[in-house]
């Protein structure tokens, strides 16, 4: 591309028309003539917003669009996004006005020193049970991963544009990329930034979704501390439970050494059975968390229906 703008907003989507006309003009007074884009990733909307994105692009050709083939959720919008964007920066936003677009020369500006800039919403505008969840939540993933950002929920963060294409997200990692980038040797920070309330539509933000991010946070701690060293986590795994049935059965052993029947004991099945599944259960489940994150890493064809380029 010989004319690459200098920043890419990036911003998934699903079911959010009412607020894009209102977010392109924030996100345009902001940037004011600096060479940009403006490109939204339609992740299966059925309330029309692909067509308002398709008048956008018409009226102003530095808005683009890519429409997926259906609902893929966030990370899959995300993965396309970054396939396409052609800035130098690269700023992830959600669509529905709550991040504010006056944040982002700030964190452009601190990409001169660092390669990630994550937001950190410091006033949330969510209901106390949300909050309580969320700390929980941002204070769990910072013990365990030793990255120390405050809310990786944040959908306003900033990278440069060597992270994006480095880092491949899959599943609902894409809350979890500024640690990946942290463990791929990038240089990681968080900025405060405004929160506003949700002028349109309700929020899709649940427990189900918090309790999806802690399963996310074990495949990401899997990723980041065992990848290059498995062994390292099945040999553990293993040991433990392997070596559980081993002492069950040796108590046995030596119980039948002494002279009693043993034959019909329900330890002994299962002391087998951990044994068996010391060598086998982890391993079967991790390696297949292995096969799902080589498989997104070496996909090249993203799902898109259309592209306003």
């Amino acid at each position: 591309m010989t004319n690459r703008p200098n920043v890419t907003i990036l911003v998934p989507l699903k079911n959010e028309r009412e607020s894009l006309e209102e977010l392109v003009r924030a996100v345009q007074q902001v940037l004011g003539q600096e060479p940009q884009e403006i490109l939204f990733v339609d992740d299966g909307s059925t309330d029309g917003s692909w067509k308002l994105i398709e008048e956008l692009h018409a009226r102003d050709p530095r808005i683009k669009g890519v429409q997926l083939r259906g609902n893929f959720g966030k990370s899959r919008a995300l993965s396309v996004g970054f396939h396409y964007a052609a800035g130098e920066h690269i700023i992830t936003m959600d669509a529905d006005l709550q991040d504010d677009p006056s944040d982002i020369p700030a964190m452009r500006k601190m990409l001169e020193e660092y390669d990630v800039v994550s937001g950190w919403r410091t006033t949330r505008r969510e209901n106390l049970f949300r909050r309580m969840l969320t700390k929980t939540f941002n204070g769990t993933v910072r013990r365990t991963t030793g990255v120390q950002l405050h809310d990786i929920n944040c959908g306003l963060k900033a990278f440069r544009r060597e992270v994006v294409k480095t880092i491949k997200i899959y599943g609902e990692l894409h809350r979890f990329q500024p640690i990946l980038a942290a463990w791929n040797g990038f240089r990681v920070t968080e900025m405060p930034v405004q929160h506003h309330g949700r002028k349109y539509g309700q929020s899709r933000y649940g427990l189900e979704r918090i309790l999806r991010g802690f399963f996310d946070l074990l495949t990401v701690l899997f990723l980041t501390k065992y990848a290059s060293k498995p062994l390292h986590l099945f040999g553990r795994l293993g040991l433990l439970t392997a070596g559980v049935g081993f002492i069950i059965d040796l108590v046995l052993v030596i119980e039948w050494i002494a002279g009693a029947s043993i034959g019909g004991r329900p330890l002994l099945l299962l002391g087998t059975i951990l044994i068996v599944v010391g060598i086998q259960f982890f391993t079967f489940g991790l390696l297949a968390e292995f096969q799902s994150y080589d498989r997104e890493q070496r996909q090249t064809d993203p799902p898109v229906r259309k592209e306003l380029l």
